[in-house]
């Protein structure tokens, strides 16, 4: 096999019905929530740390975090990109990669992902990772963003926005940013997690608070005040944005607990919430929640992009649970990928994978048609995204 050929179905055979295989293998995805790649080369130490999503702290040095799930699928499925075999050593894995400059780095995973249309949140370590020009000049295929609303609201207290004026200066500034961004994203559950008020605050209320946290903080706003958290959500959907809600796993600055989608629904019984789509993120390990709540709620879609990356060889088994219960138009593909680019492939090879094998099985028992399975996988791959998102 040589640079740049990856067959994301190899050893599955017979699992997958041709015609369901040619389909996964040629679906041009759209990844609803995805980061940039890093610009500059990091060293081992960094990119190892990148491979834990729990913590924030240096890898203790008895271990390596290429023995877990995502350290193997890096090995199994990156490395022909470096052009290593696969399952090649840690070491000789990470020799392969450091040959190869960052951008011919990035282009070679971005394009072997397979993404036809990228949308990114832009409001992580912007200064560190691609942004939307150079993702599209390095994948090839166009990107669209996503606004997170706490780093909006954080750069208007950096400009000394008076308490009175917040509320209609951050409506003011997201009717700006319309033509824009294609959605907007909230993470609130690191900030002050799901069990809060989540009614539409008045705008006193909203005035008192933005008070209170400019005393608190000064300089270095932090937006964590749970009533400011759910202005930023109704301030959105008065606009009729898709609105992006991390979900679930993530690092430990979130309670996994309060992060639950079921404490969302004093949010989705909102009557003026109805009027956007609201995107879970991510979702793990309330993958099955979130699915009962895209049944419950017309306007709920949801995704298990990064777990699928970090569970690796178990991708499969996430992603038949992710398809117990919630209806088929209501989930989407994502990557979650941040910063290492073996993340966007993986995201795109280990979602194929596990439909061709979930899908393929269901084929193989009678239970579903190779054509309504082929279906299915490009609705959820591409054409709910495309419809939720309005990407034409």
């Amino acid at each position: 096999m040589s640079d740049g050929e990856l067959d994301v179905l190899a050893g599955a055979g017979e699992r997958v019905p041709a015609h369901l295989a040619d389909a996964l293998r040629g679906l041009g995805l759209i990844d609803h929530h995805v980061h940039g790649c890093f610009t500059e080369a990091i060293d081992r130490a960094r990119f190892e740390d990148c491979l834990n999503e729990g913590s924030p702290e240096p890898m203790p040095g008895f271990m390596t975090q290429f023995d877990s799930q995502i350290g193997f699928a890096i090995r199994r499925w990156c490395a022909p990109l470096v052009g290593a075999p696969p399952l090649v050593d840690a070491n000789g894995y990470w020799a392969a990669r450091s040959a190869l400059a960052p951008a011919e780095l990035n282009a070679r995973m971005l394009r072997a992902a397979g993404v036809e249309h990228w949308v990114i949140d832009t409001g992580f370590q912007g200064g560190t990772i691609s942004g939307l020009d150079r993702m599209a000049e390095e994948s090839g295929a166009p990107a669209s963003e996503i606004l997170r609303l706490e780093t909006m609201a954080e750069e208007l207290m950096r400009r000394d926005t008076a308490p009175g004026d917040f509320a209609d200066a951050f409506r003011a500034a997201l009717v700006e940013a319309l033509p824009r961004i294609v959605g907007v994203k909230t993470i609130c559950a690191y900030r002050c997690g799901f069990d809060i008020d989540w009614r539409r605050p008045a705008d006193e209320e909203v005035v008192r608070a933005v008070a209170a946290w400019i005393a608190r903080d000064g300089e270095n706003p932090r937006l964590d005040d749970p009533l400011l958290a759910a202005f930023l959500v109704h301030a959105a959907a008065e606009l009729g944005l898709p609105i992006q809600i991390h979900v679930g796993f993530g690092d430990r600055d979130l309670d996994l607990h309060r992060t639950n989608p079921m404490l969302l629904l004093g949010l989705l019984r909102e009557p003026s919430i109805a009027r956007s789509s609201i995107m879970l993120l991510h979702c793990y390990p309330y993958h099955r929640e979130a699915g009962y709540l895209a049944q419950a709620f017309a306007n709920v879609y949801y995704d298990i992009g990064l777990a699928i990356n970090y569970v690796g060889a178990r991708a499969p088994h996430v992603v038949a649970e992710a398809l117990e219960l919630g209806p088929f138009a209501k989930q989407l593909y994502s990557s979650d990928a941040f910063g290492v680019p073996e993340f966007h492939l993986l995201g795109s090879t280990l979602w194929r994978r596990s439909m061709g094998l979930v899908l393929g099985r269901w084929v193989a028992d009678g239970d579903w048609s190779e054509s309504d399975a082929i279906r299915v996988a490009r609705m959820i791959g591409a054409d709910n995204a495309r419809r939720a998102y309005g990407l034409g």
